[in-house]
């Protein structure tokens, strides 16, 4: 049987072999506890500046402080995703360009604490029975969190942006139309709650899961409590938020962001959190996520296998920050996902 010690003398060279600098100072200080004063963490300090993940999203930075999609508008979500993309790799407001991506962020928020809603700086039809979508604000919050600005007083206005519209059951709902709180697709339903919105949610809860204060509040573990009721463990789209903040996946689409249940993901948010093992439902995610794990303590992310040395230290990070047991509590129980119930025949 491998131990522990085994598998993580496989893992440890082999993420400090990839030739990503920013992995490897990812893994050092996260996984290996090396500090800031270290010769060899303070060595990667420098050459991750060279890493073609950096490089090549700079090079595409405008000289506003934003980024596009080629062809396309949306230059809040564009941005957004780059920034989340250089926070996850350690970078806050001392680097220019991540300085200048949050700028143009901010300097698109309205007073209230929002983002506009549907695309920016172009016309468009498709949201315009909608008077809100908590998308619109969490999707720029989260990028900017990552970065380190949770706790910027206009950050803190989006904050409470997206708390103002929370249901009262916890959740967050797919947004007003037309005076009434949308329609939820089956594929993005929450067990237990009526016009709780899976995608919306997910996407509150991060924002509330990086920030210092409000991670462990009571409205980020309801929300989590909620979202752990749905009971689908997919291998497939195990890691593929990390592929995808990282740009080996596409980020497109604003309901169906999070249509896939990422478990990976799910592990990052119980920690950050405040989840505990105690919860059978997390005990579960972890044991799904070890029988996952390979021989040499990697776990392959078959869609994308460059992407597997990132995925593998996500998770191991999550492990090592999960609380035996905590305040957790649970009042959700596990419910088997069904997208689109059948319904019986009347005749």
């Amino acid at each position: 049987m491998t131990t522990t010690a085994e598998i993580k003398a496989t893992w440890a060279p082999l993420l400090l072999a990839d030739p990503s600098p920013a992995l490897r100072w990812l893994v050092m200080r996260h996984l290996l506890g090396r500090l800031e004063n270290d010769p060899e963490l303070r060595e990667l300090v420098g050459l991750r500046d060279l890493d073609p993940l950096l490089v090549e999203l700079l090079s595409q930075q405008s000289a506003n402080g934003s980024w596009r999609r080629p062809g396309r508008g949306a230059a809040i979500q564009a941005t957004s995703q780059a920034l989340l993309r250089l926070g996850y790799l350690g970078y806050g407001l001392e680097h220019e360009g991540v300085n200048r991506g949050a700028g143009y962020l901010y300097a698109n928020q309205h007073d209230d604490g929002s983002w506009p809603l549907g695309s920016d700086e172009e016309s468009s039809d498709r949201y315009s029975n909608y008077s809100m979508i908590p998308l619109q604000t969490s999707m720029p919050l989260r990028a900017l969190a990552a970065i380190g600005m949770a706790e910027d007083p206009r950050s803190e206005r989006a904050y409470g942006w997206l708390l103002d519209n929370r249901l009262p059951d916890g959740a967050w709902p797919s947004g007003m139309a037309s005076g009434n709180f949308a329609g939820v697709a089956g594929y993005r339903r929450i067990p237990h709650s009526r016009w709780g919105c899976r995608t919306n949610t997910t996407a509150a809860l991060i924002c509330l899961a990086l920030h210092p204060s409000r991670r462990r509040s009571a409205e980020a573990k309801r929300a989590l409590d909620l979202l752990l009721g749905r009971e689908n463990l997919d291998r497939q789209a195990f890691g593929f938020e990390v592929a995808r903040v990282l740009g080996a996946e596409p980020a497109r689409g604003l309901f169906t962001y999070f249509a896939r249940f990422d478990a990976a993901l799910f592990l990052d948010l119980c920690w950050r959190v405040g989840g505990s093992l105690e919860d059978v439902r997390i005990s579960n995610l972890v044991e799904f996520a070890r029988n996952e794990q390979g021989p040499y303590g990697l776990w392959e992310y078959r869609p994308r296998p460059h992407a597997s040395r990132w995925i593998t230290f996500d998770v191991l990070r999550s492990l090592s920050n999960l609380d035996e047991s905590s305040d957790w509590i649970t009042l959700e129980p596990r419910t088997p996902f069904q997208p689109y119930p059948a319904r019986e025949r009347r005749f």
